[in-house]
């Protein structure tokens, strides 16, 4: 059986999740108090409906114990994200991921017992920040304050070396966990010593912040 998502708010964050779930072969059902906003994704998913998330009444018609996971992503209002919040988590949602606008709406998110609290706008500008101060970035995700994990285009100074002459995780800390061939698709997972880079090469290590700032991969 498929898996069932639903996605509380229809806007730029919350159509996307939608969006990608149901593309990916799950069941989605958003919900938003917004007519247009409904009408706007409701051929795009599985089912949308117009709903107050606020409202005790309206959640529980919607059988939030019934999905795999529920995904807050109320925009602006911090008020309703959190109202709503306390009720999925009272109603017994398996899991809770939600969105927030700043870091005290994320701890208080936390507190009331969701799952997961992301922060789209923070860490998009993070990863841009990034991305302009080192080029050779891809992506990025902060696994904490001082470890990362990076994708990075392969410097040209690596080129046509192997992981064992390159020395990274000696001279750096800094450990290679895959390589992505851009010329054939293929993806090499735990790569081994004798591994060469090769040109239009995709590194992605982990680290810690300072050492692959050194590199000049962050």
């Amino acid at each position: 059986m498929a898996k069932e998502f639903l996605v509380i708010g229809a806007g730029r964050f919350g159509s996307s999740v939608a969006r990608t779930l149901y593309r990916q072969g799950y069941d989605v059902m958003v919900v938003d108090k917004d007519e247009a906003l409904i009408q706007q994704i409701s051929g795009e998913i599985t089912n949308a409906v117009k709903a107050d998330a606020t409202s005790e009444a309206s959640l529980n018609a919607l059988g939030i114990k019934d999905f795999d996971a529920v995904v807050i992503a109320i925009g602006d209002d911090i008020q309703a994200s959190i109202m709503a919040a306390i009720l999925v988590v009272e109603m017994g949602a398996k899991k809770t991921l939600a969105k927030a606008q700043n870091e005290i709406q994320g701890k208080v998110l936390s507190k009331i017992g969701i799952n997961k609290v992301v922060f789209p706008e923070r860490d998009m500008g993070q990863k841009l920040a990034h991305s302009l101060i080192a080029p050779t970035i891809i992506d990025m995700i902060e696994l904490s304050d001082y470890y990362s994990v990076v994708e990075v285009s392969a410097p040209e100074e690596m080129i046509g070396q192997t992981l064992l002459k390159l020395n990274l995780r000696a001279r750096y800390g800094v450990s290679v966990i895959a390589l992505r061939r851009n010329n054939g698709g293929q993806t090499i997972i735990s790569p081994v010593a004798e591994d060469l880079i090769e040109a239009d090469d995709i590194i992605v290590a982990i680290g810690e912040n300072k050492q692959l700032k050194k590199l000049g991969w962050i």
